[in-house]
């Protein structure tokens, strides 16, 4: 299925328009970033305590003033699917950022990706140094935690745990840090250490943990908040796992076709380390041929929901067509 079909389809099935959800979109970045810049303070919230102003300056430096946003987004509009509006999903998506930005913080560090810009600036270790990269990226990911815990999050004491629970699992070593450790070992960091895979399996697995699985937590934490039922978790989990593959696959596809500028970072990095992707593997069209297909399943996934669904599916053709 090519993106004129998808298109088609997405208009015959409780879509929204593109501009309303890049309202909808703008919206809970702005909301997301005032509650980080409300989070990421000198003093504690709640609490007399203060902290060390040049870690929390290097954390802003970190997770304000750019992204899309896009997990929060979908803590958000999964939430609302569900019936739950207010600044409780608005918090929880904050709590999912702070950990994807400290995973970006680290990822750039030399030791690991070694990159030198993101979000078209100079990464933290660059701007700071490499300590302070590693300090910020473990403050934001020790602060979400604390965030998830507050009575102002959420008043149910079971929800917060399971929202606890549900990031840790996510963003731990069954998802994102395992994930970055097969990617590191897929580019021959460890040559002693194989998962027996296909290639194209291989990287199906590390985008599902690396990539999918905080996408995929941040829709779970949404269902949790909506104390969404067992069929309806399950149809968001499944609409998520597509979710994740197909941003995978456009990532994969921004990295050959995209602008530097655009993307925020560098292009073409895959190819000169000699990197599986998705383009390596089925090359660029074939990549477009299972992004349209991996995103009609996601789009399927959602039909329970009925008109509910129509944010959710309309960020489908979104991540089709999107520039960064």
């Amino acid at each position: 299925m090519g993106k004129a079909q998808f298109q088609a389809m997405r208009q015959q099935s409780h879509g929204i328009s593109d501009g309303v959800l890049a309202r909808r979109i703008q919206n809970v970045a702005a909301r997301t970033e005032a509650m980080l810049e409300s989070l990421l303070t000198e003093r504690a919230e709640g609490s007399e305590i203060m902290r060390p102003a040049l870690l929390v300056e290097a954390m802003r430096y970190a997770a304000l003033g750019g992204g899309k946003r896009f997990r929060p987004f979908l803590v958000v509009e999964t939430a609302r699917m569900l019936g739950v509006t207010g600044v409780g999903p608005v918090r929880v998506g904050a709590a999912v950022e702070m950990v994807h930005a400290y995973s970006l913080v680290h990822d750039d560090l030399p030791a690991m990706d070694d990159d030198d810009t993101r979000r078209g600036k100079p990464t933290v270790h660059k701007a700071y140094d490499d300590a302070m990269g590693v300090l910020a990226g473990d403050a934001l990911l020790t602060l979400a935690f604390a965030v998830l815990a507050d009575k102002r999050t959420v008043r149910s004491a079971e929800t917060r745990l399971q929202l606890v629970r549900l990031l840790a699992e996510g963003a731990g070593i069954g998802g994102m840090v395992g994930g970055q450790l097969l990617d590191l070992a897929a580019e021959g960091r460890y040559p002693a250490f194989s998962t027996g895979l296909l290639p194209e399996d291989s990287v199906i697995r590390i985008q599902s943990m690396k990539t999918g699985a905080l996408i995929a937590t941040a829709c779970a934490m949404g269902t949790a908040l909506g104390h969404a039922t067992a069929r309806q978790k399950l149809a968001v989990d499944h609409y998520a796992q597509r979710l994740g593959l197909a941003f995978q696959i456009k990532d994969d596809l921004l990295d050959v076709e995209g602008d530097a500028a655009a993307v925020g970072k560098a292009t073409g990095k895959d190819a000169a380390a000699g990197k599986a992707t998705f383009v390596s593997l089925r090359g660029v069209e074939g990549a477009r041929d299972l992004l349209a297909g991996v995103t009609q399943e996601a789009a399927a996934a959602l039909q329970p929901f009925g008109r509910r669904r129509e944010t959710l599916q309309t960020l489908l053709a979104f991540n089709m067509n999107r520039t960064s």
